[in-house]
């Protein structure tokens, strides 16, 4: 499970081989062997130093943290389908090549600050904000940098998953650069709040709140950002002009991809949160993995009666696919606290609120084109809350220190704690991604020109330009405006090899001019001429016959030929010249037919 940490300060004294292995002022997570020893809420003694809690990880739990991590980074992959599908096919390029930049300048600003700011163990750490262990880099021959660099993969495959949600809510609008500049900073919006309910130092874990895999610190806090950040853009160039329906897909078999591989991630994501598999973990990572497949068979079944009910007896796959990637958020925060009837009952009921909330947020003008407000945030909303309704009480885990939900028995307080970290996480993302982007326009306009935006960020950001898909009429569209095309018109279609293309092109230039030729020889020589052509001759190889001259013209015979300022000179007539006979001469004059003058 994501660590739940009881907090005793104590002094020890050690001599560690590094400060980030052997920090000894906090305790570990409650594990299994204490309960069988009796002790709970010791810290680890190993001879002279203590371990901390989020790296108390024995070797079979770090090949599981480990290999989920490796799963979760490959939901980064659904994530780029889901939303190059979901997208007109002149940005289905942009919106890969973000979800890329995510996890280079994300990635990387979580290692120089943003994991410090989640679980640093610095003596100025407050319940606001960790601070400490930045730019974490354990030497060779630290007793725990194996268990340090695995709970550091762990979390990075987190809070690129969190930034990534972002992106498909910016799609078609949002200029590259700045987009790059709020991946390298949205560090910041992800990992403040996560410390909250996963750190040691967090004011809403002390309180007692509880998500096993991010329901609300990933998926709630990418939802709002995703709200904020669609809202801060505006909708994309006419839009809502005939409506509120849906546009079309730009690959709907991508999104489809796109969602098997995010369910595919989500198993690792959710039973991977466990944080191992030793002692009675095990037992409930398994739960973990069969409690999502039962959440999303619930959200799938709610999400797909709503769509033939609303399209009349049709399927809208959007419904289908968002309803599903719900019920995956909704289950996530409390994934092996529920029994197999709740699960299903949460699925559809974070299903049913996604579909509800998509259309309601096209009129609201927030136009978000995969629907992750909804999908991340509604639905987040939900699964943090439904914890203080249906969790069970782990034993002997102490993931919900004792507590059960509401209807299991519980009192209010769980479910209050819940409640207040939903509304502390939603209040965080919003405001934070405003403040952020408003600071980013200052620097680089966050929205993409208008001209720029109808000719799609696939040519202009990256220069990619695909074939019929109506380029050519929004370039013909902005030629009068006198918009600047120079730098794209010259840009070569995708799919095809220029090089092969020119070498066509000669071929075909080549042959319509000796068709010319010799059309032209058949009119004016009439009687007088007798052409004759073998296969795989050119008109180098060719006798030419004057029956009026008596002169035979040929390769074979440059004395008898006479060609002047372009015309054929004879006896009886002068003829103009095609085709020269002696090709070689003159290739300089035309670039697409070397024998051709």
């Amino acid at each position: 499970m994501r660590v739940i940490f009881n907090i005793h300060v104590q002094r020890y004294l050690y001599s560690p081989p590094d400060f980030l292995s052997v920090l000894a002022v906090f305790n570990r997570p409650t594990s299994q062997t204490d309960m069988n020893n009796g002790t709970v809420g010791a810290p680890r003694n190993h001879s002279n130093y203590v371990i901390p809690g989020l790296y108390d990880l024995s070797v079979e739990d770090t090949n599981w943290v480990l290999t989920s991590s490796f799963i979760i980074f490959t939901m980064q992959t659904g994530f780029g389908m889901l939303e190059s599908g979901c997208v007109s096919i002149k940005n289905e390029v942009n919106i890969m090549m973000k979800n890329v930049i995510d996890i280079v300048l994300g990635g990387f600003t979580y290692w120089l600050f943003g994991y410090g700011m989640s679980f640093g163990r610095g003596p100025l750490s407050n319940p606001f904000i960790a601070i400490g262990d930045f730019m974490l880099d354990p030497p060779v021959g630290d007793a725990l940098m194996g268990q340090i660099f695995a709970a550091f993969l762990f979390q990075l495959s987190f809070a690129t998953t969190a930034t990534t949600i972002v992106s498909g809510a910016m799609a078609e609008r949002c200029n590259f650069k700045a987009y790059c500049l709020f991946s390298f900073l949205n560090t910041v919006v992800y990992c403040i709040p996560a410390g909250w309910v996963w750190g040691e130092h967090g004011f809403l874990n002390k309180l007692g709140a509880v998500d096993i895999a991010g329901s609300g610190p990933v998926h709630l806090i990418g939802g709002a950002s995703a709200f904020a950040s669609a809202a801060m853009l505006g909708p994309r160039l006419g839009r809502y002009s005939e409506g509120y329906d849906p546009l079309p897909l730009g690959n709907p078999v991508n999104a489809c991809m796109g969602l098997f591989v995010l369910w595919w991630g989500w198993l690792a994501f959710n039973s991977g949160s466990t944080y191992g598999v030793s002692g009675a973990k095990w037992q409930y990572a398994a739960r973990a993995a069969v409690m999502t497949m039962m959440g999303s068979f619930g959200g799938g079944f709610t999400s797909s009666i709503y769509s033939f009910w609303r399209h009349g007896g049709g399927m809208d796959i959007m419904d289908l696919i968002n309803g599903v990637l719900g019920s995956l958020v909704s289950i996530t925060a409390g994934c092996f606290l529920y029994r197999a009837w709740e699960a299903l009952v949460i699925g559809a009921i974070g299903s049913l609120f996604c579909v509800l909330a998509m259309p309601l947020f096209d009129r609201m003008g927030v136009d978000d084109p995969v629907g992750a407000s909804a999908v991340h945030g509604v639905c987040g909303i939900w699964g943090v809350i439904a914890v203080g309704l249906f969790a069970d009480n782990p034993v002997p885990l102490d993931t919900t220190n004792g507590r059960s939900g509401l209807f299991k028995g519980g009192d209010w307080y769980l479910l209050g704690i819940q409640t207040l970290s939903a509304f502390c996480l939603v209040c965080w993302g919003i405001c934070s991604t405003f403040l952020l982007l408003y600071v980013i326009n200052k620097i680089i306009p966050i929205r993409m020109d208008p001209h720029e935006e109808l000719l799609g960020a696939d040519l202009t950001e990256h220069r990619i330009r695909h074939s019929q898909i109506g380029l050519s009429r929004a370039i013909s569209a902005l030629a009068p405006i006198k918009v600047d095309l120079k730098e794209i018109a010259g840009i070569q279609p995708i799919g095809i090899n220029p090089g092969h293309e020119r070498s066509i092109d000669q071929l075909r230039a080549a042959e319509d001019k000796l068709q010319q030729w010799q059309s032209y020889l058949e009119q004016v020589s009439g009687p007088r001429a007798n052409l004759k052509m073998d296969a795989g001759q050119t008109p180098s190889d060719i006798n030419f016959k004057s029956k009026t001259a008596g002169n035979v013209f040929s390769r074979r015979n440059p004395a008898r030929r006479s060609i002047s300022g372009g015309l054929y000179r004879s006896n009886n007539s002068e003829l103009p010249v095609i085709g020269s006979v002696n090709l070689p001469q003159k290739p300089e004059k035309d670039p697409n037919f070397a024998w051709v003058d």
